[in-house]
């Protein structure tokens, strides 16, 4: 079974668990101002596991089924032995860096809950636009453009969202998970950059 998998279904059960169970929830969700009073850096990674209802949990896990599996077979193959080990960096890196903004910005917020893997999912993707600039991506199944531009336009409209506050949706997490997926698959391996850059029509005469 796929390192996907096993994250998928130890995330279902955790989401699952935590519909009934306010308890649970409270303690594995992402709260800045407890991270901070009481040093509970393991909510950076907990609060991934978790999510709000059934349909945030299905549409951030069919994301990540699909793109994930992908991924950890590019990463199987460029890093061999180490692919594995990589692919987890990944994910749980995507969970805590896509974190980080928003802990600085509500550290003092007593309020303030976040839950869900969309940083880690949005690491993911980009980590595969990083082998697959051209390949088309969709949104909803009906808006497709390839993977560079769809990347491009979620980015911009992350930053625009999160300095609007718009709706309840953590765009900073969203923005600065898919930032580490496409950086961190690059540093990984360098030369990875330079195959990305030769895939973009505009810049293949220059390699």
């Amino acid at each position: 079974m796929t390192i996907t998998l096993y994250i998928l279904i130890a995330t279902c059960i955790l989401s699952f668990l935590s519909f009934r169970n306010d308890e649970m929830r409270d303690k594995l969700i992402f709260n800045p101002y407890i991270i901070r009073e009481q040093r509970q850096w393991y909510r950076f990674i907990s609060s991934g596991f978790i999510h709000a209802d059934v349909m945030h949990l299905a549409v951030n896990m069919f994301v990540f089924y699909m793109f994930g599996t992908v991924v950890e077979r590019y990463f199987d193959s460029v890093f061999e032995e180490r692919g594995p080990f990589n692919f987890v960096l990944l994910y749980f890196g995507g969970l805590a860096v896509s974190c980080i903004r928003t802990y600085h910005k509500h550290k003092f917020d007593t309020g303030y809950r976040a839950l869900g893997a969309s940083g880690a999912v949005s690491a993911v993707v980009f980590s595969y636009i990083v082998f697959n600039p051209l390949e088309n991506l969709c949104l909803y199944g009906i808006l497709c453009m390839p993977g560079i531009i769809f990347g491009t336009a979620y980015l911009v409209y992350c930053y625009y969202a999160g300095k609007k506050g718009l709706g309840f949706v953590n765009h900073d997490a969203h923005m600065w998970g898919a930032l580490f997926g496409f950086f961190f698959t690059i540093l990984l391996k360098p030369y990875l950059a330079i195959y990305f850059l030769k895939q973009l029509p505009f810049l293949q005469n220059a390699f």
